[in-house]
């Protein structure tokens, strides 16, 4: 199963917050679209970043109530990892396992199509196993 099997069944629906916006309007979407992250961009095609509920929690406890007014470009991840559409889930797991990360944009030249968090991936592998399980069924019943 590939990535882009899992967007075509999630959408590509992506919710965005350029980093002039404050920490207080990320909240707003990330409440708003019940999410867990947001691109972070400023031109609406490239990735400047990402910044998400962990993002909101270590600002707010750094800086108290005034990191409500800081804008996301101070607070967002700017080490962020992509895929691409036809890459392999089981690899996009590794990657998000080895680097801590809950949500990865999906980049096609050079601009994101979609995100993909750490819950579509399970359900995609799920998904992938529950089908590997019923053809092997299959084939030793002889059907």
């Amino acid at each position: 199963m590939r990535i882009n099997d899992v967007i075509n069944a999630k959408g590509h629906t992506v919710v965005t917050a350029r980093t002039d916006q404050t920490v207080e309007r990320l909240i707003e979407l990330l409440a708003g679209h019940r999410i867990g992250a947001v691109i972070v961009t400023d031109d609406g095609e490239s990735v400047a970043g990402i910044a998400g509920e962990r993002d909101v929690v270590r600002a707010l406890a750094e800086r108290g109530v005034a990191a409500l007014a800081a804008p996301i470009g101070e607070i967002m991840d700017t080490h962020v990892h992509t895929c691409v559409p036809d890459d392999d889930l089981a690899t996009v797991a590794g990657i998000m396992t080895e680097y801590r990360s809950r949500h990865m944009p999906v980049v096609k030249d050079d601009r994101f199509i979609a995100i993909v968090s750490v819950g579509d991936i399970v359900k995609g592998r799920i998904e992938q196993l529950q089908t590997e399980q019923e053809y092997l069924l299959h084939y030793v019943q002889g059907e």
